[in-house]
């Protein structure tokens, strides 16, 4: 019987570049809902709950970061992954809410129009913008490197556009007078951002679940488990994430007596770090089927 303890973690750099990230848009997200209140603009408001998002994700990524270099302890054996995906979790129900708010307040203004202080929407989501691309100059280099922030990066780059947008609106409603346009505009916002909190969600949902990660094919696995030198049955496999960008597995693989299970245990973790990146593996070696199935 053999188990194989991969727990190497991975360095997360770019630490730096997130904290100030951190101190730009969220010291933005606070100027623009102010901005939004005086300027009776709702798309602003809507950009600013995008802004919003950013804000937390870059406050999960910083987390997940800080929580990553803190050992295992006696009460959390793997350590403190899963703080990513509870903080994803409450970053998309917050999302849902504030959407819904939107949503609601810009059906009420397509029956009475506020008058739009164009002006200020105008430098407002100029000043947005350039400290969404400032961030993105920030964040970019780490983006390839880890899932979380590429998340980061994403969400700092899908909020240039919805800057872009709010500027593009006030100058229509500043030539045009059609104040139906920053509801409008609002509705878009909040439309483009509720499928990617839905997709937020239920990542962390699966995370939280322990499914199988998405990058992550069982049959496959259970394929190359079942075509090793001298196994003759696979059983309780499990596969499961730690985090967003940590799997982990553990199974049951009934082999030959004379099978070597070290050799064959080594031969395996590494062919399964190397094809799906899962460090965390755990193969129980038995001459025997054990009487629980799961």
């Amino acid at each position: 019987m053999g188990s194989g303890h991969e727990h190497g973690r991975r360095a997360i750099r770019h630490e730096r570049p997130l904290w100030w990230a951190l101190g730009l848009t969220g010291g933005f997200l606070i100027a623009e809902v102010i901005g939004a209140f005086l300027t009776n603009s709702l798309a602003l408001l809507s950009d600013a709950a995008h802004m919003g998002t950013d804000t937390l994700a870059l406050m999960i990524a910083l987390t997940a970061v800080r929580l990553s270099r803190k050992p295992p302890d006696a009460k959390r054996s793997y350590g403190y992954a899963r703080m990513e995906a509870l903080g994803a979790m409450a970053n998309g129900l917050l999302l849902f809410a504030v959407a819904a708010y939107i949503l609601w307040e810009a059906i009420g203004r397509y029956g009475q129009p506020l008058q739009i202080a164009t002006g200020g929407m105008l430098a407002i989501a100029a000043l947005g913008l350039a400290v969404n691309l400032v961030a993105m100059r920030l964040l970019k280099a780490g983006s390839g490197e880890s899932l979380n922030m590429k998340g980061a990066y994403l969400e700092v780059w899908s909020d240039m556009l919805g800057s872009v947008a709010v500027i593009a609106g006030a100058i229509a409603i500043r030539f045009t007078g059609w104040t139906w346009i920053d509801p409008t505009l609002a509705v878009l916002i909040g439309l483009w951002v509720l499928p990617r909190t839905w997709t937020l969600l239920r990542e962390a949902g699966n995370v939280l679940m322990e499914g199988v990660p998405a990058s992550v094919d069982l049959n496959e696995i259970r394929a190359l488990l079942s075509a090793a030198p001298g196994v003759r049955e696979v059983h309780d496999l499990h596969v499961w994430s730690l985090g967003s960008d940590t799997p982990a597995l553990s199974a049951h693989l009934v082999v030959a007596a004379d099978t070597d299970a070290d050799a064959l245990r080594r031969q395996l973790t590494q062919q399964l770090d190397e094809r799906w990146g899962i460090e965390h593996c755990t193969l129980q070696i038995e001459n025997q089927a054990c009487d629980v199935r799961h």
